[in-house]
């Protein structure tokens, strides 16, 4: 036994250190030609113990070692800026183990071959969490599809706010309980109408600078983006749901701060959820939610008064057809007359007459959407959109919008 250096032609290595009966024994330094350093305990040439080993790429594995790889207890730094520390066997990770990422994301549970396997949980740098099992790298109990809860159409009064609750399903329709903090996003339309015999009537005329591109929802109709209000600061709570919605509850008029789809939901705090990475994570915009337990709501969510550029042309239903064949504010032959009424002149000083600022959604048909936004996405997926068919009629539940050359049976 004795200490000295040794080249190896055919490999180009190099080693200083102790021998044992001309083999690289007990403490050494192993320099390898493609650039790759080791510092640590040998036996016979291999590398074997406790040591360091830098390769070519600058990745740095500090730990076990057995039959020459990485075998044990260890710490490993990834090139891509990835962290290691836990369980390995034969050169990869396998056991239990803490991966930090360069991205914030962090992984503690169990690997088998180098991935995810077994039970784990992981804090994703979106702010979504999962705890629960993995099989080859994918969480078993992972959601795959957005779902708002309630009837196929949910008919809500005019005028009125109502509650909508989502879950996060699995394949297999079970909520996935093992998601936090994905974010979902709300916003609506109206339905889309154009008719061969109307061929420039819709339920909104929009102006050409204010042209919305439809939107394809799955209920065989097309739908241009709607806003949503909510209740200013300060204001009152808007509170009724589908079940309990009447006329009874109007909103009142300069109390709405209303946006184009994207901003509703004022004053609400958003939902987090039990793991976050580095200890909390941010506030969601007000037209957001974030999962807890694979669940959200959303509160108070009205329909606001069409936006500038939209011009509503609501239909009567066939109840009223005759009365809308008298001369007085007739569009001629083959039109509809709009129901909202000409206010009486006289009511501004010059005699001109002047319309009430509308409030509140027509009556019709709309939708709901809700997205996942989250981001960057959670393990590189988006959910598929989410849709609900709205139904908002004067009188609530029971009243259905009628749509011209549809057979008002048809929808029921």
């Amino acid at each position: 036994m004795g200490e000295g250096c040794r080249l190896w032609v055919s490999s180009g290595n190099t080693y200083s250190g102790q021998f044992v009966l001309g083999e690289p024994q007990g403490h050494g330094t192993m320099k390898y030609k493609d650039g790759g350093r080791y510092e640590g305990e040998f036996s016979r040439g291999l590398r074997e113990g406790h040591g360091c080993l830098v390769d070519q790429d600058g990745q740095v594995y500090q730990g076990s070692f057995h039959n020459n790889r990485r075998h044990g207890r260890g710490q490993m730094a990834f090139q891509n800026g990835d962290k290691y520390d836990g369980d390995w066997v034969r050169d990869q990770r396998q056991g239990h183990g803490v991966l930090w990422c360069a991205d914030g994301s962090t992984y503690e549970g169990q690997w088998h071959s180098d991935v995810f396997s077994g039970l784990g949980s992981i804090v994703h740098c979106s702010g979504v969490g999962y705890r629960g099992m993995w099989i080859n790298g994918h969480p078993v109990a992972q959601a795959t599809r957005t779902v708002i809860l309630g009837p196929e159409v949910m008919d809500v009064a005019h005028s009125s706010s109502f509650t909508l609750r989502v879950e996060l399903q699995q394949d297999n329709g079970e909520v996935a309980e093992s998601e936090d903090g994905r974010v979902l996003k709300i916003s609506a339309g109206v339905r889309y109408v154009q008719l061969p015999a109307y061929s420039e009537v819709s339920f909104f005329k929009v102006d050409e600078g204010s042209q919305e591109l439809p939107i394809q929802t799955p209920f065989g109709f097309e739908c241009i983006a709607y806003p949503l209000s909510s209740p200013t600061s300060g204001g009152p709570e808007l509170s009724a749901t589908p079940e309990s919605a009447s006329t009874d509850s109007p909103l009142p008029q300069g109390d709405l701060e209303v946006t184009m789809v994207s901003n509703v939901l004022c004053d609400q705090e958003d939902t987090p959820g039990r793991l976050s990475a580095g200890g909390g994570m941010p506030r969601c915009p007000e037209d957001c939610r974030r999962v807890e337990r694979g669940r959200a709501q959303f509160t108070d969510v009205c329909l606001g008064p069409p936006p500038p550029g939209y011009h509503p042309i609501p239909f009567l239903d066939s109840k009223h057809e005759k009365a809308s064949s008298r001369p007085r504010g007739s569009l001629g032959p083959g039109r509809m007359t709009p129901t909202v009424r000409d206010p009486p002149a006289g009511s501004r000083p010059d005699g001109a007459a002047k319309a009430e600022p509308v409030t509140a959604a027509f009556p019709g048909e709309y939708v709901i959407i809700i997205r996942d936004v989250t981001n960057p996405p959670f393990l590189g997926r988006v959910l598929p959109t989410a849709f609900k068919h709205l139904r908002v009629s004067l009188k609530g539940m029971g009243q259905q919008p009628h749509i011209p050359g549809e057979d008002p049976q048809a929808s029921n």
